[in-house]
């Protein structure tokens, strides 16, 4: 009898130990989950910040870029009324001018071809915003339990 209690008495002592430990365990693995979920939003909003100043460093350069093409587009118009001889040229004979009209030629397709480079980078940009935000709204509706989920919830996490 006596060890029939004893028996008994360690095995309901041990239950009782081992709810404490599982419940502490749930709480480290909440804990741990909580501060995963943390970083995880930590680093998406570093992630925006960096796409952020680099598609405010894209806009500054276009329109500097834009404000440099006007530019050669006046001098440009105005070389052209020099070549046709609708303007005064002064002392620049001809082929100097054919030279300096080429080379304007040459500076503004390379001005337009470095626009199309920055605008490519931007849309780059804005597609990896999209991913980050679609990636972050589904991890919101696969954080909740399926069967708290309806037909809809459903079909948009299947659509995400």
């Amino acid at each position: 009898r006596k060890q029939a209690t004893e028996y008994s008495t360690s095995s309901s002592d041990e239950e009782f130990e081992s709810k404490p430990s599982l419940t502490h365990k749930a709480k480290r693995a909440l804990r741990k989950r909580r501060k995963l979920e943390k970083e995880t939003k930590q680093l998406i909003k570093q992630e925006e910040l960096k796409r952020l100043h680099k598609a405010q460093a894209i806009q500054r350069q276009l329109e500097e870029l834009e404000e440099r093409q006007r530019t050669l587009e006046i001098f440009g118009v105005e070389l052209e009324r020099e070549l046709r001889g609708e303007a005064d040229s002064g002392t620049k004979d001809e082929n100097q001018m054919l030279h300096e009209w080429f080379e304007l030629v040459m500076e503004k397709n390379k001005l337009m071809r470095y626009e199309s480079e920055l605008l490519i980078i931007a849309q780059e940009l804005e597609l990896e915003d999209h991913q980050s935000r679609l990636e972050q709204k589904l991890r919101e509706k696969m954080a909740i339990d399926d069967s708290l989920k309806d037909e809809m919830d459903l079909n948009e996490e299947e659509e995400i």
